[in-house]
């Protein structure tokens, strides 16, 4: 029977394992429990939704709003379409990807005279619509920035999988944010 290699272990150190070795045990473990799923507790018994149904829904119905700032603004100026119709086919996506269905293009908002009794009636669309085009990237920059900026802000209060979609659509506004301000430096 052949004998087994000898220890490397140094005469007079105790037996048993490493410092090092205990030391990757213990980082293994705290990985391993950082990483496990944790159940969506934000459900209330009443059965009214859950924080992650709540920010998925206000995520849907505020790309949804966005769409149709997009289509406003095509709208009133046709030139920007090509320049927008990418962007705004994203958020199409993006409201889709929330639970959101596609959104009624806005109807084209007809000019009204300003000299006339019948601007104090214009429809809300018509008066939404920006002055010029450089107003109406402006408009749409912001929008998309400050849906970004919450959209991150709720990553800390949703799970997993709802987390990584928010933050990939807030990465994708920010960077429709940069390319609707690009043009006008």
């Amino acid at each position: 029977m052949p004998f087994p290699p000898p220890s490397r272990t140094p005469l007079g150190a105790p037996p048993g394992p490493r410092r090092r070795t205990l030391l990757a045990s213990a980082a293994g473990a705290a990985l391993l429990v950082g990483c496990t799923p944790e159940p969506d507790t934000t459900a209330t018994s009443a059965g009214s939704p859950s924080v992650a149904e709540r920010t998925r829904a206000r995520a849907a119905r505020d790309s949804t709003e966005l769409v149709q700032q997009y289509d406003t603004a095509i709208a009133a100026f046709p030139v920007l379409a090509e320049r927008l119709s990418g962007l705004r086919a994203e958020v199409v996506r993006h409201a889709e990807s929330f639970g959101g269905g596609e959104p009624t293009p806005t109807p084209t908002p007809t000019p009204t005279p300003t000299h006339t009794a019948s601007s104090a009636s214009a429809s809300p669309s018509a008066s939404a619509a920006p002055a010029n085009e450089r107003d109406a990237l402006a408009g749409l920059a912001a929008a998309e920035r400050t849906l970004a900026d919450r959209r991150t802000k709720a990553l800390l209060d949703v799970p997993g999988e709802l987390a990584r979609l928010l933050a990939s659509v807030a990465a994708a506004g920010a960077a429709h944010v940069y390319l609707l301000t690009e043009g006008t430096k």
